[in-house]
């Protein structure tokens, strides 16, 4: 298996100072960093989704127990926990890890959505956390295991993307394998899983990215000149191609998708960007959750005032909305019902865009 330096880099340093971690051990006797109240919500949210741990090490309180599991390592991860730590948190993770490895959570040709229901939202997601996590395995027998699931999982992916659709749905993804239309919203799930397993140097054509980048060009709001230029200033990006009215969730979505594909200074960008922050995640709002990930995480890598702002007001959002057992529970009826690891997950990969111990965090 061969990983890219920067990914190798990423482990040896996760390996060699652990005690870096902001999520350390309730009972750790000190700490490098003097923890604050993100810090603290952060720490008391893991441990909330240990507790759901069932005996066969998947997490959840609801269904759809793979992409649930996936979610929950993904949490944990960014916060620097590691499937080979020697800590009840580390314990989880690796349990966690064995679970959605399993034989019987995939079908033979490496698609991870039906055995749970999810479809390829769930794909997505399990590609994404299997890509982030390759070179963490506790064994090398175990990063092979992962890397063969990731690259049957990202095939799926590709030939996904390139299943015969009308022209303004070409180069995005919806519910099914075979589906003949896309949307945003499963779209960039497979985006970031692409963009990870490019930098882990598995096999991601150039040609997936591009038609990718074309899809979300086709998915903003404004119109379009002739140079690629937006008509608004300031606009957003749509649930399906050629709408007119961006919301909140598919703007920070498209914003996050542009950027994962390297178009870190397209207009769609800057546009993106600054209408969000004319149009910020309110707790009650339609998919507010998830949303908001993709906000935090976008505003992120557009820096300055866009990630100060952000950070700022997910903070004061999600500290104000935490149960006290450390959980988040939607409050929305789009995702109150997929339940508190569902919402706690997310929740913590928001908070945690500041400790960039993910590699999709990296700009």
């Amino acid at each position: 298996m061969k990983l890219n330096q920067f990914k190798f880099l990423f482990v040896v340093i996760m390996l060699c100072l652990p005690a870096l971690s902001y999520a350390q051990e309730p009972d750790a006797k000190s700490s490098v960093f003097e923890k604050d109240r993100t810090d603290l919500a952060v720490d008391k949210a893991i441990q909330f989704l240990i507790s759901q741990q069932r005996d066969d090490g998947a997490i959840l309180d609801k269904g759809i127990d793979t992409t649930m599991t996936a979610l929950s390592l993904m949490a944990m991860a960014s916060v620097g926990i590691q499937p080979g730590e020697a800590t009840p948190s580390g314990k989880s993770m690796q349990r966690a890890l064995e679970f959605v490895l399993r034989d019987d959570r995939v079908d033979d040709k490496g698609y991870f959505g039906s055995k749970d229901g999810s479809r390829m939202y769930g794909h997505g997601i399990i590609t994404l956390m299997l890509t982030e996590l390759l070179g963490m395995g506790t064994t090398a027998e175990q990063d092979q295991q992962i890397h063969d699931r990731c690259q049957k999982a990202i095939d799926v992916i590709l030939s996904s993307q390139k299943e015969k659709k009308p022209t303004h749905f070409r180069g995005g993804w919806r519910y099914n394998p075979n589906s003949r239309d896309s949307d945003l919203s499963v779209s960039v799930w497979q985006v970031m899983a692409l963009r990870s397993a490019k930098n882990d140097g598995l096999q991601v054509p150039a040609s997936a990215i591009v038609d990718a980048v074309d899809y979300l060009k086709r998915s903003y709001a404004s119109p379009l000149d002739r140079n690629g230029f937006p008509e608004k200033k300031a606009s957003g990006f749509t649930y399906e191609p050629h709408h007119t009215n961006p919301s909140f969730t598919m703007t920070a979505a498209g914003l996050l998708s542009m950027q994962v594909c390297g178009e870190y200074d397209s207009p769609l960008v800057a546009g993106a960007a600054d209408w969000l922050l004319e149009h910020p995640p309110k707790w009650k709002d339609r998919f507010a959750s998830y949303g908001t990930y993709y906000y935090s995480q976008g505003m992120y890598q557009k820096g300055g005032e866009h990630s100060k702002v952000a950070q700022q007001l997910v903070q004061e959002m999600l500290l104000e909305k935490q149960d006290g057992n450390g959980s988040w529970l939607a409050e929305n009826g789009s995702e109150k019902g997929h339940g508190t690891v569902y919402a706690t997950s997310l929740a913590v990969l928001s908070l945690s865009v500041k400790y960039h111990y993910l590699p999709i965090y990296q700009k």
